[in-house]
C-alpha cells in the first residue's frame, strides 16, 4: 500500500480541505512568532517590535485562523482551488506588508495590502449563501457566521487605513 499525498481540494478530516488546515497551522505559527518578537523587542530595541508582534498575532494568527477554521464550521468549506489562493494571498501579502513597513518601502505595504484584500474578497465570495445553509435553530452557528462576516469587513476596512499611515509616516 503507498500513501500519496492528497489531492489539491481532498478532505483531509470532515469538512476541511488541505488548504484550511494549511490556514490554521499557519495562524497558529503566526501567532507564536508574534510572541517570539514581542519577547526580544525590548531587549534588542526594534523600533517598529511592538507593531510587528500585534500585527502576527491580530492579523497574520487570529485572521488566518478565522480564514481556515470558520467556513468549515458554518458547512461553507471553501473549495481546495480558492482556499489555496487565499493562503498564498494572505501570507504573501502580510510578508510584504511587515517587510515594506520594517524597510520603510511603502510600495511593500501597498502590494501586500492589495494581496490581503484579493484574499479577503476570495473569502467573503466563498461566504455568500451561508444563511440558507445554516438552520434558524442553529444560533450558535449564525452568530459565528455574522461575527466572521464582521471580521472580514473590519479587515477590509482596516486595509486602507494601514496603507495611509504607512505612506504618513
Amino acid at each position: 500500500m503507498t500513501l500519496s499525498p492528497p489531492r489539491p481540494g481532498a478532505q483531509t478530516l470532515p469538512g476541511r480541505a488541505a488548504p484550511s488546515w494549511a490556514l490554521i497551522a499557519a495562524g497558529y505559527l503566526c501567532i507564536v512568532a508574534g510572541g517570539l518578537v514581542a519577547a526580544v523587542t525590548g531587549p534588542l530595541d526594534l523600533v517598529h517590535g511592538s507593531w510587528a508582534a500585534a500585527y502576527l498575532v491580530l492579523v497574520g494568527g487570529i485572521g488566518q485562523l478565522a480564514l481556515g477554521w470558520v467556513p468549515g464550521v458554518l458547512a461553507r468549506p471553501t473549495d481546495g482551488r480558492s482556499a489555496w489562493a487565499v493562503l498564498l494571498a494572505w501570507n504573501l501579502g502580510n510578508a510584504a506588508v511587515i517587510a515594506g513597513t520594517l524597510t520603510d518601502r511603502t510600495l511593500g505595504v501597498d502590494v501586500g495590502s492589495a494581496l490581503l484584500v484579493l484574499a479577503l474578497l476570495l473569502a467573503l465570495v466563498a461566504l455568500s449563501g451561508w444563511r440558507s445553509e445554516v438552520r434558524a435553530q442553529d444560533r450558535w452557528r449564525r452568530l459565528l457566521g455574522w461575527g466572521y462576516l464582521g471580521l472580514l469587513v473590519l479587515l477590509v476596512v482596516s486595509i486602507p487605513v494601514g496603507i495611509v499611515l504607512a505612506h504618513l509616516r
